[in-house]
């Protein structure tokens, strides 16, 4: 027999690819067992190894092998809440929490049982929309610009809803700072006035925080705290806490939500049941912190903000437009400025320029057409994570808190993130 292939797919999935983030990891490592010497800033990944006192947690409970409940082990619901409440200043609870064998699965959840419509900001992480048209959900993208720091501004955002006919209908906006991929953030100011207008439309806000911890100076602020009511607060391990491959991710929801949360702990027990066991007892620790968990992120934050500050200035010596990263470990380059010198050579597109880049000088990045920007735009993500986190701790923790990284911290640290900077810039200067 002989299946129509073709027809046998759902419809919402026809077509769909791998996320880009993944693809271009496999793609790095195919090139590598080649032979090939490659840069991969292309996956973001925390370099940074799991804070020890985690780690040890979970080889305390690595025998720990029952199923645990649907919304999570409820001592780590416990500690979510007090983590948010510590960390961001607003009132959660235990009951509110939701925990998720990573974000990612979270959001998708959410998706599921939501009925309305998504507003997501470009440029955006690579999975928002992909999931939402998996689903068969309606999208709409609000396109934000350089000049505004990638950013929404509440008068936009206002703009945005009020020719609706219907603007009271449901609709989620997703909100992700710091910001994949443009490793910037909101000041208190936008925030509350983004919540005003979210609280005058009746909007729910998913606000995915899950670079918070990583935010340059350690301020970050959530928008829970303006708009309590109508925020779900994404946050997880793999970022702040280096620990992407666990699968560990939470939900905090506002009380008045719990029939959102309770409609996805429903589908949970449908799916995957519940998070890894020793997962989630180590995770307590995580989210419990201490005195060695602030100092790791202290020392990353200020790892992270030297190496981004420094491939900052090697792109804008070299015509680029970007701005200073604020969090996280991104920088999202406008290559517009040198749009007829590119064009000469063929490129004049995102994905071009980033093919060409990988084939001349095997410096793997991503273009702005994944993170939903228009196709034609040249503009490109930078994941400037390619060092050996753990070597790069080390080497902080010999430094004092209150000093700044010597200036050859980076080039002997972190050398061929530096290097790859300079391949870049030398390219586009070509």
């Amino acid at each position: 027999m002989t299946l129509r292939k073709h027809v046998s797919l759902n419809i919402n999935v026809r077509g769909v690819e791998p996320s880009p983030t993944l693809a271009i990891n496999e793609r790095c490592k195919l090139l590598e067992s080649q032979g090939e010497r490659v840069a991969n800033l292309g996956l973001g990944q925390s370099p940074f190894p799991v804070p020890t006192p985690v780690v040890n947690a979970l080889r305390l409970y690595a025998s720990e092998k029952d199923y645990l409940p649907v919304k999570g082990l409820p001592a780590l619901r416990e500690a979510v809440a007090d983590f948010h409440r510590r960390k961001d200043g607003v009132s959660a609870s235990p009951e509110n929490v939701l925990v998720g064998p990573g974000s990612k699965e979270l959001m998708f959840l959410l998706q599921l049982v939501y009925y309305g419509e998504i507003i997501v900001p470009t440029p955006a992480w690579v999975s928002y929309v992909p999931q939402a048209q998996i689903l068969g959900k309606k999208v709409r993208l609000l396109h934000t610009t350089f000049d505004d720091k990638w950013h929404i501004t509440s008068e936009r955002l206002a703009r945005f809803l009020e020719g609706e006919q219907d603007v009271y209908r449901p609709r989620i906006l997703v909100l992700n700072y710091p910001g994949n991929p443009d490793g910037l953030t909101y000041s208190p100011e936008e925030l509350e006035e983004i919540a005003s207008v979210a609280r005058e439309y009746e909007l729910v806000l998913l606000s995915d925080e899950i670079y918070g911890q990583l935010h340059h100076r350690g301020e970050h602020v959530s928008v829970a705290r303006f708009y309590p009511e109508g925020t779900i607060i994404s946050s997880g391990l793999s970022k702040w806490c280096g620990a992407g491959g666990w699968r560990l991710g939470t939900f905090t929801f506002p009380p008045d939500m719990d029939w959102l949360l309770e409609a996805m702990a429903a589908v949970a027990s449908e799916t995957y049941t519940s998070v890894s066991a020793p997962i989630q007892f180590a995770a307590v620790q995580a989210f419990r912190g201490g005195i060695a968990i602030e100092r790791y992120l202290w020392h990353a934050r200020r790892i992270l903000s030297t190496l981004g500050s420094e491939f900052y200035a090697v792109l804008r010596e070299a015509g680029a437009r970007v701005h200073a990263p604020e969090g996280g470990f991104y920088l999202f380059v406008d290559l517009s400025p040198l749009a007829d010198r590119l064009s000469r050579r063929g490129i004049q597109d995102g994905a071009t320029l980033c093919e060409r880049l990988l084939a001349d000088r095997k410096v793997a990045i991503l273009p702005g057409s994944a993170f939903g920007r228009p196709n034609r735009e040249l503009s490109a993500r930078i994941a400037y994570v390619n060092f050996d986190g753990s070597k790069a701790l080390a080497a902080s923790e010999t430094i004092p808190l209150h000093q700044k990284l010597p200036e050859d911290f980076m080039n002997q640290i972190c050398n061929e993130t530096i290097s790859a900077a300079g391949e870049m810039a030398s390219w586009l200067g070509e």
